[in-house]
């Protein structure tokens, strides 16, 4: 593996500002140097480790422990309060592309215009822009403006486009959640396609899945790594403190 990693995080914090009332925001851009006028809800805490070049991690933790934050963070989506991060190498990004398409232009459109974020050039995009439809597999829906998909749909797009953009580093945020069993199947292998050759961050609740994929799993635990390592010791530690939380809430 290279001595440089192809994510670092170092000492990430991260804090949401939170409002009481609908004016607090003004208020705060107005005289804010004086007086604080919303309180602050961190979401992560201290948070370090690295992802060397080749390597898979898998991110687990409950609902609202800080996995989406922490991904949106690396993808540069929004920046940590506290502590600095690095990623080296060309990034597909799937959960950041999906959330940054325009509603207003057709499935293709914002597939040309991801797919040249992501680096491809005019000509690569025309030579995969079949492709990248055939893999989002929404029919003519690929012609139609966005603020008209699902959800579902739109994270086909992101996925395929992603699916096509010769990145070194893949950050996936749910994706086998997204669609129907054959299109969930088709994100998977591509995944472990993907594996052979790069690095791979990627958020999942299919613990069968990262068990298999990944060479360290991380536990991230109300905004702080409960534990980070080999997957099936992180995964079976995980899944029992689930067990116990399940049975103490059953029994109250």
């Amino acid at each position: 593996m290279s001595s440089k990693p192809s994510i670092r995080c170092a000492g990430i914090g991260k804090a949401f500002q939170l409002y009481a009332h609908q004016n607090d925001q003004l208020k705060q851009v107005l005289f804010g140097l004086w007086k604080q006028f919303y309180t602050e809800k961190w979401v992560l805490h201290d948070v370090n480790f690295t992802v060397e070049k080749g390597e898979h991690v898998g991110v687990i933790g409950r609902n609202g422990a800080g996995k989406t934050t922490l991904l949106q963070i690396i993808c540069g989506i929004t920046m940590p309060t506290k502590g600095t991060f690095e990623v080296d190498g060309r990034v597909a990004p799937i959960l950041a592309l999906g959330s940054a398409f325009d509603g207003l232009l057709t499935g293709r459109e914002n597939a040309r215009i991801g797919a040249a974020i992501l680096g491809l050039s005019r000509k690569e995009v025309d030579e995969r822009i079949e492709s990248i439809a055939a893999f989002a597999d929404i029919g003519s829906f690929f012609e139609q403006p966005m603020r008209t998909y699902s959800m579902g749909m739109v994270s086909r797009v992101a996925f395929a486009i992603c699916a096509h953009a010769n990145a070194d580093v893949l950050i996936v945020d749910e994706a086998l959640s997204v669609g129907d069993a054959v299109f969930q199947k088709k994100c998977e292998t591509y995944i472990k396609d993907f594996s052979r050759n790069g690095t791979i961050l990627m958020v999942s609740h299919d613990l069968n899945f990262l068990e298999e994929l990944c060479d360290r799993v991380l536990w991230l635990d109300k905004g702080v790594v409960r534990e980070i390592g080999d997957p099936k010791k992180v995964i079976a530690a995980y899944r029992a403190a689930m067990e116990t939380e399940n049975q103490t809430a059953g029994a109250a």
